[in-house]
């Protein structure tokens, strides 16, 4: 039905009012904004992960007084402050974003993180440390982020518009790519939740049937790289790609300052080692190569 055609319509010209009626609700809803409930869930959690990473990653041998339970070898709760300040960076951009496909892609990650440490929790209940409010504040937090991820996630998904046919897109292999990274990530975090005995004697460092789920739940967080499957727009990738850096940086010096910890003669320890390494070095120039392609030429 063309614009022209609706036009009439409205001046009662024409028996096709009703269906383009129904088509200025469609695309009024595809709007692609960030509803105001999505930015004040994101405010809301920012301050307890960026609480989180302050508490874990600069001083990992406090958790005993300082969090819900406490961690060892220090390499563990590094790896977890990591994943904190990538998720406080992306619930930042997500309370400053005006448009929903920017950080789409996160949600799903994040609500899947969330549900896995709940249920962490509830398992190995014994392990935590009940009387300290750190404790409250993360089966708190856990309790209750993955239906207000969930929430904001099915509402503002009512808003997503397609995107522009002429919008800067990975390349199919950078995307093939970026989608295999983000399916043997979450692969790697599914094993290590639901075969914890089995991922403790073939794992780098020294892990427990609870740090083995946390673990599993941040290696989960690779779930926004199987995103690229189906939408290449940069501008989707963008945030996502991001908050990866954010975390391997992190992680790669969280792994030099407790190198003492790697077990040397573990092969899965190089993998470690030359997997993450190459993937920052590759996702760094990846990000480096789109931004310069996004910007207008002379």
């Amino acid at each position: 039905m063309t614009d022209l055609t609706c036009a009439f319509a409205r001046q009662g010209m024409d028996t096709t009012r009703g269906r383009c009626d129904a088509r200025v609700m469609i695309s009024g809803a595809a709007d692609d904004r960030v509803l105001a409930s999505t930015r004040a869930v994101a405010w809301f959690i920012m301050p307890f992960l960026l609480v989180a990473f302050a508490v874990l990653w600069p001083v990992p041998t406090d958790t005993a007084t300082l969090f819900a339970w406490h961690i060892t070898p220090t390499l563990t709760p590094m790896f977890l402050g990591a994943a904190y300040l990538g998720g406080a960076y992306f619930f930042v951009r997500a309370g400053r974003a005006t448009q929903w496909h920017t950080i789409k892609g996160g949600f799903v990650p994040v609500a899947t993180f969330a549900t896995l440490l709940g249920i962490a929790t509830i398992v190995h209940w014994d392990k935590f440390h009940h009387s300290h409010p750190a404790f409250w504040l993360w089966a708190g937090l856990y309790f209750t982020t993955p239906f207000l991820i969930a929430l904001v996630y099915l509402r503002n998904s009512r808003h997503m518009a397609p995107g522009a046919d002429d919008a800067l897109r990975l390349s199919a292999i950078a995307a093939r790519l970026i989608g295999a990274a983000g399916a043997l990530a979450a692969a790697t975090g599914l094993f290590l939740f639901l075969a914890p005995a089995t991922a403790i004697r073939h794992w780098p460092w020294h892990l427990t049937p609870l740090t083995a789920r946390v673990l599993g739940a941040v290696f989960c967080l690779g779930l926004a790289g199987i995103g690229a499957f189906v939408d290449r727009r940069w501008t989707s990738a963008r945030i996502p790609i991001q908050v990866a850096l954010v975390m391997l940086v992190l992680i790669l010096i969280a792994g030099v300052r407790a190198r003492t910890e790697l077990a040397t003669g573990n092969a899965l320890t190089w993998v470690f080692v030359a997997g993450f390494g190459g993937l920052t070095v590759a996702v760094a120039a990846l990000y480096a190569t789109m931004e310069r392609r996004s910007r207008p030429t002379a």
